[in-house]
């Protein structure tokens, strides 16, 4: 039986992510908590890096602030104070961070830490840059920054659970591929907010191109992966992906029934 923090994760989950709350819900007692964990910790501080009213200087403050508090012993204190002049303002996710912390099990909330400080740090870095993509490196490494570095994360879970060994470099393109998606898919929303995630030069076809190669490698860091609940989290959102890519392609959006269909298929096929 779910206790109440688990219960209140699951509700932000519903209320922030359309990808990785089934995939999240699928998973088993403990595997569930710190994959959970890790993602609200990675959305807190991804609100505050996407946040529409904060001036870049306050988010830098912020970003910069989680990364040198999160791994301390008085996190929940210094979080809170950090917080405080802009609670009305901050996302629920954000002002819960030390919550989703305390979701984790003991084992490995080491590594979910060290992950979101490494994050808060380089996002910090980012918003300081003004998101500025010039060339493939760059989108290499913002592609990393704040989503190859969570299938590494992901790697170290999988691993710290049950054994389960997969390809870090590979990992990393899974990441990738997920986060160059949702730059395609939010393309127009960027733009309007004066960024752009293409490099110079780039258009549909340069970045199908780069998702492409990533999801060749997102398939094959799949393909190591042995059936169960790991293996079912891992192709949700790939699968997902694909779809979104599709639906881009024919000019329209994945739809809520749209997202069903594609997880009951995955299920479905799975289970077959």
């Amino acid at each position: 039986m779910m206790n109440e923090l688990t219960k209140d994760a699951m509700n932000m989950l519903a209320s922030t992510s359309r990808t990785f709350l089934i995939p999240i819900s699928g998973l088993v007692a403990g595997l569930k908590e710190a994959v959970a964990s890790a993602y609200l910790c990675m959305r807190a501080i991804d609100e505050v890096e996407d946040h529409p009213n904060l001036p870049r200087d306050v988010k830098m403050e912020l970003l910069t602030g989680i990364s040198g508090t999160v791994e301390q012993p008085s996190r929940r204190d210094a979080l809170q104070s950090l917080f405080e002049p802009y609670k009305e303002t901050l996302h629920e996710v954000t002002l819960r961070l030390s919550d989703w912390i305390d979701l984790c099990p003991n084992t490995t909330v080491d590594r979910v830490l060290q992950g979101t400080a490494q994050m808060a740090e380089q996002m910090a870095e980012w918003v300081g840059r003004n998101w500025k993509i010039e060339t493939e490196e760059d989108l290499d490494y913002y592609t990393y920054c704040v989503a190859g570095a969570v299938g590494e994360l992901l790697t170290d879970l999988w691993k710290w659970y049950d054994g389960t060994e997969t390809d870090r470099e590979k990992a990393v393109a899974f990441g990738r591929t997920l986060q160059a998606v949702n730059i395609v898919l939010n393309r127009k929303e960027d733009q309007a907010r004066g960024v752009t995630f293409f490099p110079d030069g780039w258009g549909m076809e340069e970045m199908g191109a780069y998702i492409r190669k990533n999801m060749e490698q997102a398939d094959a860091y799949l393909a190591e992966i042995p059936p169960g609940p790991i293996y079912r989290f891992c192709s949700i959102p790939l699968a997902l992906a694909r779809g979104s890519l599709k639906a881009v392609a024919a000019g329209s959006k994945l739809k809520r029934a749209d997202v069903l269909a594609i997880v009951n298929r995955v299920t479905g096929a799975l289970k077959s």
